[in-house]
């Protein structure tokens, strides 16, 4: 491309063109593509030499700092390690800005924090502050969209800088508005850069698109070592810190927040949590032993089966991927010849946890028979496994740790594929039902197949 050739970028997606579009041919969204106008430096080549280390002079842990908050410690792979930039994206009003509040103020105690607003005044903040009992605390706090200036306002000395957000910040050296493409990648990378020359911690705060993922380029994912999703229904008080990307720590690991009215609490023990209000009495339910990041979670799975006056009956999923439901449904017809075809099925994961395993496949499947044939699952009865089109039940990993977190819990039987391999130790004292296809957890259920 010539030096005075346009290119256009898409805000969603951030693919890139060479004209304009009035839609972008990768993400499929209308009025998304715009000009990237940016200044082009000329380049300094071969005037530094790299210098090279091996290996074995990497340090064997990573020096972390802890925020107090434990429950986020454990998102981060166990502390938060010094000059990394960790991206936190979330819906309006879920509670990144209180969050990364709540964070500030913990670690200002021992370290500089500054806290950088380009969408609220100080006086909003100060007063979220002030609920959270965090107003005595030492963060040093500023408003500004620049990043020009917020570089050159501090020196070598701050220890963590929160951006709230990187959609609002604007460079002198890009002609386009705070938001575009061009303007997030030109200011993500000035403050990666400032981030790992003076290792400084900085959190960005990102918005995301209506679909659930960050705005802007998706090259803003890769740059960052931390990507964070905070998960959470309107109407439940409970949140979910998830990790998406993470180069210093597991990936898929949760953290389990409570909002209160002095901010948000985490809960050490989730498992407890999502099986408070669990009715035990009712056909369709039945709690699944599932693995989040790091540990062990149980949950409650829900399943409603009524006749349908639909020409199409209605499949309606919370909490699961509902492809993976057609699958099941189309199993359970064609090697256990149990119909659903003229049923609306409802499914739900209860809590707002989103599960994403395979290892829910067996839950489901018993939930969908329990509410298809009124049939009630014993209590205190916990399921895991995996089931394939050809209708086994397939082994998943981590059954020693499953098993524990159920007896933990007081449940008294578990039913899990007959191949999986766990420890004798953990499986004292409860009982363990083995199943190796579905049609023996039909015959397990006491249910009658339609021949």
């Amino acid at each position: 491309m010539s030096r005075n050739e346009k290119s256009f970028y898409c805000n969603e997606c951030g693919a890139k063109y060479y004209k304009w579009l009035g839609k972008c041919e990768d993400c499929g969204q209308w009025n998304t593509i715009v000009e990237d106008i940016s200044t082009k430096g000329k380049s300094k080549l071969g005037q530094t030499n790299l210098s090279f280390q091996s290996l074995a002079s990497t340090p064997e842990k990573l020096d972390r700092k802890l925020s107090d908050i434990d429950e986020f410690d454990r998102v981060l792979g166990g502390g938060i390690v010094s000059g990394s930039v960790i991206l936190v994206g979330g819906d309006p009003g879920i509670g990144k800005s209180t969050l990364l509040l709540q964070i500030s103020a913990s670690l200002s105690q021992d370290y500089n924090c500054i806290y950088i607003s380009g969408e609220e005044s100080t006086e909003q903040i100060c007063i979220r502050a002030i609920r959270l009992g965090a107003s005595d605390s030492k963060v040093k706090l500023a408003c500004e969209t620049n990043i020009d200036t917020i570089i050159n306002s501090f020196g070598d000395d701050v220890d963590f800088l929160i951006i709230d957000s990187i959609q609002t910040l604007q460079s002198s050296s890009v002609d386009s508005i705070p938001g575009t493409v061009s303007q997030v990648r030109t200011c993500a990378y000035q403050l990666i850069n400032f981030a790992k020359t003076t290792n400084t911690t900085v959190f960005l705060i990102g918005h995301v698109t209506k679909d659930g993922v960050i705005a802007g380029p998706k090259i803003l994912e890769h740059m960052v070592d931390t990507v964070l999703y905070f998960e959470g229904e309107r109407g439940n008080s409970y949140r979910i810190l998830r990790t998406v990307k993470n180069r210093y720590g597991p990936c898929d690991e949760l953290g389990i927040f409570e909002m209160q009215q002095k901010g948000l609490i985490g809960v050490s023990n989730p498992s407890v949590l999502f099986l408070t209000q669990r009715n035990e009495s009712v056909p369709g339910s039945v709690v699944f032993s599932g693995i989040e990041g790091t540990r062990p979670i149980l949950v409650e799975v829900q399943a409603l089966v009524s006749k349908s006056y639909f020409a199409s009956p209605r499949r309606t999923v919370v909490g699961w991927d509902i492809n993976r439901l057609f699958t099941i449904l189309a199993v359970l017809e064609s090697k256990c010849k149990i119909s659903f075809s003229d049923r609306d099925v409802y499914m739900s994961i209860a809590g707002g946890l989103k599960i994403s395993e395979p290892a829910c496949d067996l839950a489901v499947a018993i939930s969908l028979l329990s509410a298809r044939s009124g049939k009630i699952i014993e209590n205190e009865t916990c399921v895991f496994g995996e089931i394939g089109l050809t209708g086994e039940i397939r082994p998943v990993s981590r059954c020693s740790e499953r098993i524990k977190e159920a007896q933990k819990l007081g449940f008294k039987k578990i039913i899990l594929p007959s191949s999986s391999n766990f420890s004798n130790n953990c499986a004292s004292g409860i009982k363990i039902e083995t199943v190796e296809t579905l049609i023996e957890v039909v015959a397990l259920l006491g249910i009658i197949r339609n021949e």
